[in-house]
């Protein structure tokens, strides 16, 4: 979690950083949604490799690798100086971090049985709104009171001060993460042997003989890495750009900070609860496609609302239902894969949801630019959620029929 955290700052700071570095670059809305989206591109390319690389040679080192990397390209964003620099930087931004978040997806299924997952991903997750609610206002006070210190912009110290933690921890990781139960010494043997037996239920021997190209090409897992992609376009259309659709209110960064926060600390609240629901009474089917169909008309809302305080309801209903969905989402593919197949699937579906990561940014910015306005693009983004929200309810209930029959 302390990982995620990190990473998820290290990932959107840059929205904060924009209310006064595209002026300082001479960014325009397209240039900037352009180049954050670059990140999601970089970490698409590494994604499959990366998770298969983790499987062989293990999570704490490559979790450690991963972090040190994207600790020191992160911290490197300071120093861009336009347009090109930008581009390069959060592409290498995302080769860096590329395989993280599903490496840890398939590290839970190492350590957790399949009914306890949506739980487990959900408490992992809260994370993201956690992070996001935590750093808007340290980003706005960072903006504000280190602007010009040392002859370096706010926005540069933004980079170098959130930078920090993701290097620490890259090292701590490296000495505190347990590959495998089998390797636990904080384990008794008995122990190990139960957890070992308990998670071999989870076992799908006939994954395991299949070809990794027919597992990663299964209709089902192609239609979930869709419903990812939704579910991302939505996160990052919002997250990428929702400081500056607060500071339109006329809020100074240090309040927009604030303001920002309050969506995700809605959706931290709900995030847990929502999936120890899910556990209960087995139900995988609605719990992510019914967060994801309410965002999206949270969506609608926001984008035909006549006020600031409607649009922050609106908006923060949006982050509810799209941080509801995402932990309970991630059962289906490990409830569909197990072995390598696992391992590359969980890499596929995330990487085809980085590619949402790319288009929700560059969307928004391409609309404002032409439009001087957002509520197009919130009204497009919220018309997606709706349609992969009734998607993954009908992949739900498919993988569930298939579980029950094997």
């Amino acid at each position: 979690m302390l990982c995620y955290f990190c990473a998820y700052l290290d990932r959107v700071n840059v929205s904060f950083a924009a209310l006064t570095m595209n002026r300082d670059l001479g960014l325009s809305a397209a240039a900037y949604g352009f180049g954050a989206g670059l990140f999601f591109l970089g970490y698409v390319a590494f994604e499959v490799p990366s998770n298969l690389i983790l499987e062989r040679v293990g999570a704490r080192r490559w979790i450690a690798r991963i972090m040190v990397t994207w600790s020191l390209v992160s911290g490197a964003t300071a120093f861009v100086t336009g347009e090109t620099s930008f581009y390069l930087v959060r592409l290498a931004l995302g080769l860096a971090e590329a395989g993280f978040f599903p490496g840890i997806i398939l590290y839970l299924t190492y350590w957790f049985p399949a009914r306890e997952r949506a739980r487990i991903v959900g408490t992992f997750m809260v994370a993201v709104p956690l992070s996001a609610a935590f750093g808007g206002p340290v980003s706005g006070l960072i903006l504000t009171a280190a602007d010009g210190a040392l002859g370096l912009a706010g926005w540069q110290w933004l980079y170098l001060i959130e930078a920090a933690p993701s290097l620490v921890l890259g090292v701590l990781a490296l000495r505190v993460l347990t590959d495998r139960p089998a390797k636990a010494d904080w384990l008794t043997a008995d122990e190990r042997a139960g957890l070992a037996a308990r998670l071999a239920q989870d076992e799908r021997p006939a994954e395991a003989e299949r070809p990794l190209s027919a597992a990663l090409l299964q209709p089902r897992l192609l239609g979930l890495a869709l419903v990812y992609f939704g579910l991302s376009t939505g996160l990052y259309a919002v997250g990428m750009w929702l400081p500056q659709i607060v500071s339109g209110f006329g809020l100074g960064p240090l309040a927009t900070g604030f303001v920002s926060a309050a969506p995700y600390g809605a959706a931290a609240a709900v995030m847990v609860p929502w999936t120890r629901r899910s556990d209960a009474t087995g139900e995988r089917a609605w719990h992510t496609g019914g967060p994801a169909i309410a965002a999206g008309l949270a969506l609608g809302v926001a984008s035909q609302a006549s006020g600031p305080l409607v649009s922050i309801l609106a908006l923060g209903a949006a982050a509810m239902g799209v941080f509801a969905a995402l932990p309970t989402f991630w059962t289906l593919p490990t409830a569909l894969l197990s072995g390598r197949a696992a391992a590359g699937g969980i890499a596929l579906v995330n990487a085809v949801g980085g590619l949402g990561g790319f288009v929700g940014p560059s969307l928004m910015g391409w609309i404002k630019d032409a439009t001087g306005r957002f509520d197009h693009a919130l009204a497009a983004v919220g018309l997606l959620l709706v349609a992969v929200g009734l998607l993954a309810a009908r992949l739900g209930r498919d993988i569930a029929r298939r579980g029950a029959a094997a």
